[in-house]
């Protein structure tokens, strides 16, 4: 079912990564800039993220011994450096995700500033830059990815082109790509934010989360790869997070299944690639260079 299928380390059938968006209330601020500031209720919401949701998040991760990956815009990096450092201090990873969630195609030819920018917070604040980057909206574009090549990234997590991690092959260099999927984001199920364009019909949690379980199975049956993306003011509420953390015991007792960072995986990739056991399937980009119509 899952072509060119990875062998797993400790001969796990799945890998499952559960990661995280943290955008907070950067969404409100790159959507309404000239009066954002007077917007409370969706600060709030956002805010509820970093100072709510995170520490719940942690406490779950450190009670089943979980290393998993974030994807912060730079902006909130610094905004909300005391729960970085509670990320940083268990050991998860934080991947690059613009500065204040700028969209890539809205903000095309200018992304450079953006993401040096976001790199110089990385350093300064995490201690390191990161290999691993996330398009806020998912919408990469082909100079975001030449600047990921240009400063080393090792991956993106923003495409969708196959079930299981694959490579991208550009003229000027290579990243593996870890695929997402709308069908496996907590946007659909619990985004209602007018503010910013999304009226999303609330589902209750154990519904709005089932699909993912459905997912899950799908891909252990299969033997593939398992991600959801989801976002601290979302799923990091009370209700749903502890749908989420319900579902990782029972996963972890049940299920022969691999939890790791992204990072971790990108390694096990490529040292499979270099011992010649494995090699990804590959994706030339760019796809088209003109205009179709």
């Amino acid at each position: 079912m899952i072509r060119n299928p990875i062998p797993w380390p400790n001969n796990a059938k799945c890998a499952v990564s559960i990661s995280f968006d943290m955008d907070a209330d950067s969404l409100i601020h790159i959507s309404k800039p000239n009066d954002s500031f007077r917007r409370l209720y969706p600060i709030s919401m956002g805010k509820y993220g970093p100072n709510v949701a995170i520490p719940r998040i942690l406490d779950t991760y450190q009670k089943f011994g979980l290393k998993q990956s974030f994807f912060i815009p730079g902006w909130c990096i610094k905004e909300y450096q005391s729960q970085i450092e509670l990320i940083l201090k268990d050991g998860h990873e934080i991947g690059h995700h613009g500065y204040l969630h700028e969209d890539p195609i809205k903000t095309y030819g200018n992304q450079k500033e953006w993401f040096e920018k976001t790199l110089e917070i990385h350093k300064e604040i995490c201690g390191k830059y990161p290999i691993g980057y996330r398009a806020p909206v998912y919408n990469i574009t082909d100079e975001v990815i030449d600047l990921m090549i240009e400063n080393e990234f090792k991956y993106d997590s923003s495409m969708m082109a196959d079930d299981i991690p694959y490579e991208l092959q550009t003229p000027k260099g290579s990243l593996y790509e870890i695929p997402v999927h709308w069908g496996t984001d907590d946007w659909p199920p619990f985004a209602h934010y007018e503010e910013i364009g999304y009226m999303m019909p609330v589902q209750a949690p154990s519904k709005g989360l089932f699909g993912f379980w459905e997912e899950f199975e799908a891909q252990y049956e299969a033997g593939g790869f398992f991600m959801l993306i989801i976002h601290p003011f979302l799923t990091g509420r009370l209700a749903r997070w502890k749908q989420v953390e319900k579902w990782i015991e029972k996963t972890l007792s049940t299920k022969n299944v691999w939890f790791a960072k992204l990072e971790d995986i990108v390694q096990h990739l490529e040292d499979l690639k270099n011992k010649k056991i494995w090699s990804p399937s590959v994706e030339k980009l760019p796809y088209y260079t003109k205009k179709i119509l």
